[in-house]
């Protein structure tokens, strides 16, 4: 659950207000059953081949070609999620530090400079926690994310009824000067609109925890795929559970207002609100050391990838740390919209490690008939993968080109 819950759960209100509530449902409901599915794979695979990780299933399927293209697919996963956690500390962060300095915050401060503290928390904490050789301390902080989590999603339901509607024409709760179009409060069961191509990649990125599972399930004392299964649907379906929570209460109450990131509407009309500052903090505080942990295995991927053929030195995993956080921030200081990672990376790489790889990998290594139910499910997994990565990023571009 650690390894699903992420950045995710802040794109997931707006990807309901593009869909409606029916829509999302389904939509949901169908990449949480398909990414329980593709685990499942994922664990016959490593049944039958004993591999540990990802990487090595593609090395076994498809030899190095394969290899290389999964720690590839991994690299630019992993960039992009650390560029969406990043964004997170962008732009909440600087409405925490004004949060506590109440009425005392002049606008043009430094520390209200969200790109600048975006900066000064890579440098002093990001880099030096990614530089360790083993980060195991942090698997027991992070830890905390999941119940961070598990809080926000409460806050989101309980703040519901602190927010009229319809949404203060200004941003501040306190002077009730109020739209009169009640139109806007008004929940929509479907709907179809160009930012719906923004809804099945923000699920897919949200449920990714692929690259994890092998690891995890190869590391136990006697490991067992039925076990492993039951625990991999049991996790899924809680996160869907506080997935569906949140999205649905964020939704409710701002509509069709909702952001791209949904603290940000309540930075907006709840600004100096207590309950919502210990929200921010608590994300804030996980997506910070939840970012050294997705270094480790973006890093082992370019080594990989790279230099395999070179001994393994301090220079080479101090320059290869650097040069990713330096690209991850850059892309978090640029990047306007959280959605555009959502999209990009959820439409590209998080479909393949989700939908396409597992079934492909499944139907070169299985030994069953062609015609058995497995790989039938197997070659439905790539068909699905393949049309729903294309058309979100084909829309998503038209979109972009259309703006």
């Amino acid at each position: 659950m650690n390894a699903i819950m992420g950045s995710g759960i802040l794109g997931l209100s707006y990807a309901m207000a593009s869909t409606g509530i029916m829509g999302f449902s389904i939509l949901l409901l169908i990449v949480a059953s398909l990414a329980s599915y593709s685990v499942f794979l994922l664990l016959s695979m490593c049944t039958q081949t004993a591999v540990t990780s990802y990487e090595d299933l593609g090395l076994f399927a498809f030899g190095s070609p394969g290899k290389v293209l999964v720690a590839t697919t991994i690299i630019i996963q992993n960039i992009g999620a650390m560029s969406s956690y990043l964004l997170i500390v962008k732009s909440e962060l600087p409405g925490a530090v004004a949060g506590f300095l109440s009425g005392d915050a002049e606008s043009g401060s430094w520390y209200l400079d969200g790109r600048l503290l975006l900066l000064i928390t890579s440098v002093c904490i990001v880099f030096p926690l990614a530089l360790l050789p083993k980060i195991g301390f942090l698997g027991y902080t992070s830890s905390l994310s999941f119940f961070f989590m598990v809080y926000f999603a409460l806050v989101i339901v309980i703040k519901k009824w602190s927010i009229p509607c319809p949404l203060p024409l200004n941003s501040a709760i306190e002077n009730l000067q109020i739209s009169n179009s009640t139109g806007e409060c008004k929940a929509k069961l479907f709907h179809l609109s160009k930012e719906s191509a923004y809804a099945i990649p923000t699920m897919a990125f949200s449920f990714l925890c692929h690259t994890s599972v092998l690891p995890i399930y190869c590391e136990l004392q006697s490991p067992s795929k039925s076990r492993m299964q039951n625990v991999t649907v049991t996790g899924i379906g809680l996160s869907f559970l506080i997935y569906f929570i949140s999205a649905l209460f964020g939704y409710l109450t701002f509509y069709d207002k909702v952001d791209s990131e949904l603290l940000q509407g309540y930075s907006r009309y709840l600004p100096h609100d207590t309950v919502i500052m210990t929200v921010k903090i608590a994300i804030l505080f996980a997506v910070i050391l939840t970012v050294p942990l997705i270094h480790f295995p973006a890093r082992k991927a370019v080594l990989m990838v790279f230099f395999s053929h070179l001994p393994v030195s301090w220079i080479c995993h101090i320059l290869v740390t650097l040069t990713l956080n330096t690209i991850v921030v850059l892309f978090a200081m640029y990047v306007p919209d959280i959605k555009n990672v959502f999209g990009v990376v959820g439409s590209t790489t998080s479909t393949c490690l989700l939908f396409v790889y597992p079934g492909l990998f499944y139907l070169k290594l299985s030994r069953e008939d062609l015609l058995s139910p497995q790989k039938l499910g197997a070659c439905a997994l790539v068909v699905f993968g393949i049309c729903v990565g294309l058309l979100s990023l084909i829309l998503i571009i038209f979109n972009w080109i259309n703006q």
